[in-house]
């Protein structure tokens, strides 16, 4: 068993930060496997934690090593592990499933009723390695490179929210231009949509929203969402809406802009409850509302797999490559909101 002391960006006390240590190497048990980190990325859920917010706060119990979005090499494999070995190019599911639970056993594991995150109830990948149980390992082509193959678990989310519905030739409508809106407006334009309308406050991201295949992009600190979509879809409004933002008024107004029939992907997390009129624009309309969470497991990570083996662009996503160790500043980015997808590499 590998011995020593790694690298690592643990969250080491209740409070806002995170700190750099020495820590030791993780020891496996028989259905473990311990991965050399190639690339890691910031998630928002990594800044929920280094802020300290109210959802990290209940959540979370320090000292934990954050990071869940991760590609690496295997180095070491558990005594029971018969399908993995040193060398394989790999990924994670970071969502630890019970497999026990009616979610689980009928095919729905990514919404487990007693689900652990990697990163976040145990330790998780901003280090030099990372332990993974060997059922939560994604076999990655080696022809994609490291800082694509680790944004595999955020790439997914935008497939589940995006593919939710059918999408090709039809207009579609994205709230919230966060990574993973960024991911769902390149996988929107894969799949076939007509117009891909994208909305946000921030014009450094619907910069990037246009790289990925945005028809029109809509800044709602200058413009009307409802305004623009019914104008520029000719009084139409809408087939599918994907909201990513979690915010009040985005939803509302996106509400207006669905024509009747329409679906709606609802991703982005308010931060508290609000009120929809739900006569007029869900139940007069005939609207099909779903909520998404995470990536089935592994059925999506086929299809994102699919899409990044030369078919889905996501470098213009990608804004930032940086050093563990540079993890303060790449924080402070993210919390500007001028970027992307921050890269990290622990090794």
């Amino acid at each position: 068993m590998m011995k020593g002391k790694m690298k690592a960006l643990v969250k080491d006390k209740a409070g806002p930060g995170a700190v750099i240590k020495q820590i030791n190497i993780p020891k496996l048990g028989p259905h473990d496997v311990l991965v050399k980190v190639l690339a890691a990325s910031i998630c928002g859920t990594d800044l929920h934690i280094y802020k300290w917010d109210q959802w990290a706060s209940s959540r979370m119990k320090p000292p934990v090593v954050i990071g869940h979005e991760m590609s690496g090499t295997i180095v070491k494999v558990g005594s029971a592990v018969k399908n993995w070995h040193p060398g394989n190019y790999v990924s994670l599911e970071c969502h630890k499933t019970c497999g026990l639970c009616y979610q689980c056993r009928t095919g729905q594991a990514h919404i487990c009723r007693d689900f652990t995150i990697l990163g976040v109830d145990f330790d998780g990948c901003f280090a030099e390695y990372v332990r993974v149980p060997e059922a939560n390992l994604w076999r990655n082509n080696r022809e994609i490179p490291p800082e694509i193959a680790c944004l595999q678990d955020p790439v997914g989310n935008a497939v589940l929210a995006a593919a939710s519905s059918d999408i090709t030739g039809k207009n579609v409508l994205i709230t919230g231009c966060g990574a993973i809106g960024l991911f769902a407006v390149g996988v929107a334009k894969k799949l076939g949509a007509s117009m891909i309308y994208a909305v946000d406050i921030n014009d450094y991201r619907l910069k990037i929203a246009q790289q990925m295949g945005a028809t029109r992009t809509i800044n709602t600190l200058r413009q009307n969402i409802t305004e623009e979509v019914i104008l520029y879809t000719k009084g139409e409004g809408v087939d599918v809406m994907v909201e990513m933002s979690g915010d009040k008024e985005c939803l509302q107004d996106g509400l207006k802009t669905v024509k009747n029939g329409g679906q709606v992907a609802l991703l982005g997390l308010p931060e508290e409850n609000f009120c929809l009129d739900l006569a007029n624009e869900i139940i007069f309309k005939g609207i099909t509302l779903k909520g998404i969470t995470g990536r089935k497991i592994f059925e999506t990570w086929y299809k994102t797999s699919g899409l990044l083996n030369g078919i889905l662009d996501v470098t213009p996503v990608i804004t930032h490559r940086m050093k563990l160790e540079q993890f303060e500043e790449a924080f402070k980015i993210m919390q500007s909101g001028q970027c992307g997808k921050i890269i990290l590499y622990p090794n």
